[in-house]
C-alpha cells in the first residue's frame, strides 16, 4: 500500500459511469488554482459530485486525455470550507436539498452547517423557508445517506455498482452487510437487477467455495429463471443439467446431486414426466415452483369453466339467431360474414372460446357484434387487454369501458390479485383482446378470476410473436385435439384489401415478399450499409414522415427494431432519436443516469413489473412521456399511456428506458399510426417471419422499412423453429392427468 499516491479534492462531475463494473471517469478540483480539473478514473463507486474525496492510487497517462489519476480506493472527507459545504449540499446528495436551499442553509449556519445536520437537525427550522416537514425529511435523508455510505464502502470492496448497492440497502437496511457476507445468493432472488452472475461474483469475493452446494443450487435456479425469460415454462432435465455444468464449471455428478436436493425442497423445483412438445419420447420436465403451479391452475380452471353446470347467459342457448343477427345488422349497419357469425354464436353459447385471425379479417367488428348482443340481453360485459394502448383501442371499438388485465384484477404489491377464485369478477362475459400477449402467469391470474358460468372469450392473432413472458397460451388454447372451441377468420374484407399494410402483412405471413413499390402506405428505403441504415431510420422517423404525412414524431411514429444491439438496434437508435426529437436545451431540465440522459419531453418505457407504483402497479412495456423533473426532490414524473402520473426517485431510473425505438417484442399489443422498421443484416439471427409480421401489424396507416433487401428476404423466408417448452396443451387435452387446482 505504501507506494500508492494520495490525492485530495472535490468531485466536480462524473463524465462516465459504468453501472455494471463501477468503472468511473470523473473530474476533480484539487484546489491547485487556475480552475484546472484533474481527470480521475477507476473505482469511484458511490461518490457524489460535491463530495471531498481522499483517493489512493497511481498516476498514469492516457494517449488522448493526457495525465490522469487511477484511483484504487477512496474515502469521503466532509468538506470544511463554506464553499465546499455549499457545493456538497447542493449536489443533490441529500434528498430535499437542492442548490437554492443549500445556499440558504449555509448562509445561516456557515461552517457549522454539517455539524448541525448531523447532531441537531431540528435546528434547520431556523432557516427561512424550511418548515418542520422538510426539516424532518432532510434529517432522515442524512441518516439514510450515512447508512448507505457504510454499506457502499463494504460493497465497493466486492465490486457492486452504486445503484445496486442502494437497492440492497433498501431491501435489507441494517442487515445488508450481514446478508451480503453470509447469504449472497439470496440477492439474486430478492433484489431486482442482481442476477446470479452478480451474486456469484459477490459470493466469490466473500469466500464462498466454487463447488459449494449452495452455489450450485442457486445456479440451477438461475438457469431455469433464464429459460423463463426466453419463454419456456420448464426445461428438460438433461438440458438443465448440461446448462448447469456449463454455467457453473463443476462436475456433472455434483449438479445431479444438487438438482435432487432442489426437487426434494417444496420451494425448490418440480420434476414431472410430460409429453415432448416436438413429438419425441416423454421428457422429465423441471419447473420452478410458480410456473408448475400456474400450469396446473390455468388448465384446471379452464376445464372447470368449460364444464360448469350453471350459465350466466342462458338466454343465448335457444335464441333465434336469424332474428338476432338481423337486429344486429340494423344496429351496426353491416352484415356478418359466415365465419364471423360462427364466432358470435360460439362466444355467446360456449363458456370458453377463442377468436383468431390476421389484420383486415374483421376480428374487431366481430368483437363489437358479440358485445352488442350480450349487452342487449342485459349481460354484464367486462373488456380487458394486456396493455394500456390495446385497452384504449378496445374501448373505442366497442363504446364500452376496457381496462388492462392488471387494473381489472387490481393487482397488489407482491403480485396478488384482488379478484381470484374466492372473489371472482362480477361479469357474465369477459373478453380479452390481444391474447397472444398473455403469458402463463398473467393468464392464470385472469382465468382464476372468472366466475363459474361466465363466458370467457380470448381474441388475438396467433401468428404474431408469443408473449414476452413464459408460455404461449393462445397457441396452446388452439392446439389440435384440445377442448377449447375456436374460430379462425381468414377472409380479408374488401376495404382492408385497399391497404398496403394489411395486404403485405398477409403476404409476409404466407411467406411471400411484401410489395414495396407503388403503394401509398408501405415503403422500402433500401440501404445495404448497417450504420447508414440506422441514420436513415432516424431521418425517416424524426423528419421525413412528419414533413410528408403531418404526423407527430413523438406521439404518432414508432421505430420498431428486431434487436436491441447493433448500429440499427433500439439502443443506438434511441440515442440518435432523442437528439433529433428532444435535444438538450438550456431551458429543459435533465438528469444523467448511468449511460442515459432523461429530459422533460422524453418518450420512455417501464422495463420491469413494479407492483408498488401507480394505482395498480406499472408494468413492463408501459409507455409514457416525462412531464416533470425536480432536481431538488430528485424525482422525475411520467404520464403513462393510461393517463396516470407516476413518480420515480432518481435511484429508480434504471426501471426506465427510452422508447423512441423499441424492440418488436416490446411493441406487442400496441398500435401506432406509423411504424419504421430497420431490417439489417446485423439482426440476421433474429430475422423471422413472425417477427416482421408482428412489426408490420402494429401500424394503422403507414409502414416504412429501412435497410437491406437481402435481410428482408431472410425475414420473410425464415419460419421460427423454436417452440416453447410448455405442457399447457397436453394438460388441457388430458394427455397429462390434471391434478388438484392450487
Amino acid at each position: 500500500m505504501s507506494n500508492l499516491a494520495v490525492v485530495e479534492g472535490v468531485l466536480e462531475r462524473i463524465t462516465y459511469a459504468n453501472e455494471e463494473s463501477g468503472y468511473t471517469v470523473a473530474r476533480v478540483d484539487t484546489g491547485r488554482g487556475g480552475g484546472e480539473l484533474l481527470t480521475v478514473v477507476g473505482a469511484l463507486l458511490g461518490a457524489q459530485p460535491g463530495e471531498s474525496l481522499r483517493m489512493e492510487g497511481r498516476w498514469g497517462s492516457h494517449p488522448q486525455y493526457g495525465r490522469q489519476f487511477v484511483c484504487e480506493n477512496y474515502t469521503t472527507v466532509l468538506p470544511a470550507t463554506v464553499q465546499g459545504i455549499r457545493r456538497y449540499l447542493g449536489s443533490g446528495l441529500i434528498k430535499g436539498i437542492g442548490p437554492r436551499i443549500a445556499d440558504r442553509i449555509v448562509e445561516h449556519f456557515g461552517t457549522d452547517t454539517l455539524d448541525v445536520i448531523e447532531a441537531d437537525p431540528k435546528r434547520l427550522i431556523e432557516v427561512p423557508g424550511l418548515g418542520p416537514k422538510r426539516t424532518r425529511l432532510i434529517g432522515a435523508a442524512w441518516e439514510e445517506q450515512k447508512a448507505i455510505k457504510e454499506v457502499m464502502v463494504f460493497l465497493q470492496g466486492v465490486g457492486v455498482s452504486t445503484s445496486i448497492a442502494v437497492r440492497i440497502y433498501k431491501q435489507y437496511a441494517d442487515a445488508s452487510i450481514s446478508v451480503v457476507r453470509n447469504q449472497p445468493y439470496r440477492l439474486a432472488a430478492d433484489v431486482w437487477g442482481i442476477g446470479f452472475l452478480t451474486a456469484d461474483r459477490i459470493a466469490q469475493s466473500v469466500g464462498i467455495p466454487h463447488d459449494s452446494p449452495e452455489r450450485v443450487r442457486a445456479g440451477l435456479q438461475y438457469a431455469l429463471s433464464q429459460s423463463t425469460d426466453q419463454g419456456h415454462c420448464f426445461l428438460p432435465e438433461e438440458r438443465l443439467i448440461a446448462d448447469g455444468v456449463k454455467l457453473l464449471q463443476v462436475d456433472t455428478g455434483l449438479v445431479i446431486e444438487c438438482l435432487a436436493d432442489l426437487a426434494a425442497d417444496p420451494e425448490g423445483v418440480v420434476r414431472e414426466t410430460v409429453p415432448d412438445p416436438a413429438g419425441g419420447d416423454p421428457l422429465t420436465a423441471v419447473y420452478l415452483v410458480p410456473f408448475h403451479r400456474a400450469e396446473l391452475s390455468l388448465t384446471g380452471q379452464l376445464r372447470r369453466l368449460l364444464h360448469a353446470e350453471e350459465d350466466r347467459m342462458p338466454g343465448f342457448q335457444d335464441v333465434d339467431w336469424e332474428r338476432a343477427l338481423g337486429w344486429l345488422a340494423g344496429r351496426t349497419g353491416a352484415d356478418l360474414a359466415p365465419e364471423q357469425r360462427d364466432a358470435v354464436r360460439l362466444a355467446l353459447t360456449r363458456k370458453v372460446a377463442v377468436l383468431t385471425g390476421g389484420p383486415g379479417c374483421g376480428k374487431s367488428f366481430t368483437v363489437r357484434s358479440i358485445v352488442e348482443l350480450a349487452r342487449a340481453k342485459k349481460a354484464k360485459v367486462v373488456l380487458a387487454a394486456p396493455t394500456g394502448r390495446a385497452a384504449k383501442r378496445l374501448s373505442e371499438l366497442t363504446g364500452a369501458e376496457a381496462s388492462t388485465v392488471h387494473r381489472l384484477l387490481e393487482l397488489k404489491p407482491g403480485g396478488d390479485a384482488a379478484y381470484d377464485r374466492d372473489r371472482p369478477l362480477d361479469a357474465d362475459l369477459v373478453v380479452v383482446d390481444e391474447a397472444s400477449m398473455l403469458d402463463l402467469l398473467l393468464a392464470n391470474k385472469l382465468v382464476k378470476a372468472v366466475a363459474p358460468g361466465a363466458h370467457l372469450l380470448f381474441v388475438g392473432d396467433v401468428d404474431q410473436l408469443p408473449s414476452v413472458g413464459a408460455g404461449e397460451v393462445l397457441r396452446d388454447l388452439l392446439a389440435e385435439g384440445g377442448p377449447v372451441p375456436a374460430v379462425r377468420l381468414t377472409r380479408i374484407f374488401r376495404q382492408a384489401q385497399q391497404s398496403g399494410v394489411v395486404t403485405n402483412a398477409h403476404r409476409i405471413n404466407s411467406g411471400v415478399p411484401p410489395l414495396t413499390e407503388g403503394l401509398p402506405d408501405f415503403f422500402l428505403f433500401a440501404e445495404e450499409d448497417n450504420e447508414a441504415a440506422g441514420r436513415l431510420t432516424v431521418d425517416v422517423a424524426a423528419r421525413r414522415i412528419p414533413a410528408r404525412f403531418g404526423l407527430d414524431p413523438r406521439r404518432d411514429v414508432q421505430v420498431l427494431a428486431p434487436m436491441h444491439r447493433g448500429p440499427a438496434g433500439a439502443g443506438t437508435l434511441n440515442g440518435l432519436l432523442q437528439e433529433a426529437i428532444t435535444p438538450a436545451r438550456p431551458t429543459v431540465a435533465e438528469k444523467r443516469f448511468g449511460g442515459r440522459v432523461f429530459r422533460v419531453g422524453d418518450k420512455v418505457t417501464q422495463i420491469r413489473n413494479n407492483y408498488e407504483k401507480g394505482a395498480n402497479g406499472v408494468f413492463n412495456g408501459t409507455v409514457g412521456v416525462v412531464t416533470a423533473l425536480d432536481l431538488d426532490e430528485q424525482r422525475l414524473t411520467v404520464r403513462t399511456e393510461e393517463d396516470e402520473e407516476v413518480g420515480y426517485e432518481f435511484g429508480e431510473l434504471d426501471e426506465l428506458a427510452h422508447a423512441y425505438a423499441v424492440t418488436i417484442h416490446r411493441s406487442q399489443g400496441s398500435e401506432y399510426p406509423a411504424v419504421v422498421i430497420p431490417v439489417t443484416t446485423t439482426a440476421w439471427m433474429m430475422l423471422q417471419r413472425n417477427l416482421l409480421y408482428t412489426a408490420v401489424t402494429r401500424a394503422k396507416k403507414l409502414v416504412v422499412l429501412v435497410g437491406s433487401r437481402k435481410a428482408l428476404g431472410q425475414a420473410v423466408r425464415t419460419v421460427s423453429a423454436g417452440r416453447r417448452y410448455t405442457a399447457v396443451a397436453a394438460r388441457l387435452s388430458g394427455r397429462i392427468p390434471v391434478g388438484i387446482i392450487p
